[in-house]
């Protein structure tokens, strides 16, 4: 593709845009060798998955496991889950068998 040809092109993809000023419109244009590519950043932010689960109230097991790990537990998994609590279970540096508990809030504090 010549230069003006590309020039033309990205002009028609910017009129396109029927946005009040080009300031107001996240719109990015890539030019590369497979040629013009369009990314609009002006998405509603509630589309994002962050936004669709809503804000997290409770303990992820996930979480918990993290915690536990850097707690220093090996092999750490969760034997049981309550609606207060979240409790791991893993052995420790030395071999032996530990337990920790986690409260079933938001942070996973540790009980």
């Amino acid at each position: 593709m010549n230069i003006a040809f590309k020039a033309v092109l990205l002009s028609s993809v910017i009129a396109s845009f029927a946005a009040p000023s080009i300031a107001d419109a996240q719109v990015e244009l890539r030019l590369g060798p497979g040629g013009v590519e369009v990314q609009n950043h002006d998405r509603n932010r509630y589309d994002d998955r962050y936004y669709e689960r809503g804000p997290r109230r409770r303990c992820d097991p996930r979480d918990a496991l993290d915690n536990a790990r850097d707690a220093g537990l090996r092999r750490a998994q969760i034997i049981r889950e309550t609606p207060r609590s979240i409790t791991v279970q893993g052995f420790t540096r030395s071999g032996r068998p530990d337990r920790m508990s986690f409260a079933n809030v938001r942070g996973c504090p540790e009980i």
